[in-house]
């Protein structure tokens, strides 16, 4: 199916803005645009939006579900650049980690150390390095999954040592708030928390805070984010 000539030129408006917005939040942040990577989080997004939004130069996709990942993935194989990658920023359940371990280049939702070794073995079996990210529960809300600061300061030791993961850096979900500005000490939070454990641990080279979202993202990288997850200000609201 090919998407209506108004459809194209509306996600192509949104994506514009979405980079415009990016650049100027860096410039005011004294950062370079290009440290920050966008991840189009197409959660509930069809396989043609997704073509159309790679054909307008979009390189990483983020993904909540497995499930829908996987089917959405298998219509898009053969169709996409070879440079595109997927995330996955949903939450990972042990059962579905064989599956999520060979469709994503990074899983940014690491959220325990049984998690992470069950990572490490099924990447060994399949003799390769997988990227992650370690999520980190900033704000200690009982909703949202992640290690607490003191949960991973005690455990990065640890999954640091296993082999077949390439540990990149941490991820968090900032709570809700009306007013984005609301959301900066939790993104805070979390590049202090990434400071400290790379001041702390000679081998630890977390590079990379994915953080803030389509409500918050500009207050995400006025605070260090060098990943943002985007999805409704690319792909409109969703319907389910």
């Amino acid at each position: 199916m090919t998407l209506e000539t108004s459809v194209l030129r509306t996600l192509s408006e949104r994506i514009d803005r979405v980079r415009q917005l990016i650049a100027d939040a860096a410039r005011l942040a004294s950062r370079n645009p290009d440290e920050v990577t966008l991840v189009a989080v197409s959660k509930t997004v069809d396989a043609d939006q997704v073509l159309a939004a790679a054909e307008l130069g979009i390189r990483h996709f983020g993904e909540n579900r497995v499930q829908e990942a996987e089917e959405k993935i298998a219509a898009l194989t053969g169709r996409l650049p070879p440079e595109v990658h997927w995330h996955l920023v949903g939450h990972l359940q042990s059962n579905k980690a064989r599956v999520a371990s060979e469709l994503f280049t990074m899983i940014e939702s690491v959220d325990s150390v049984r998690l992470a070794n069950t990572l490490n073995r099924l990447a060994g079996e399949r003799g390769i390095r997988l990227a992650i990210l370690l999520e980190v529960n900033v704000a200690g809300e009982a909703s949202k999954f992640g290690f607490t600061p003191d949960e991973l300061r005690e455990s990065l030791a640890s999954i640091l040592a296993l082999p077949m993961l390439d540990v990149r850096g941490l991820m968090t979900v900032a709570p809700a708030v009306a007013n984005p500005e609301e959301a900066r000490p939790t993104f805070r939070r979390l590049r202090e928390l990434r400071d400290d454990l790379n001041a702390s641990l000679p081998n630890a080279h977390l590079n990379e805070l994915s953080m803030g979202m389509t409500h918050d993202f500009p207050a995400a990288i006025a605070e260090g984010a060098t990943i943002v997850r985007v999805g409704r200000a690319i792909f409109g609201e969703r319907t389910t």
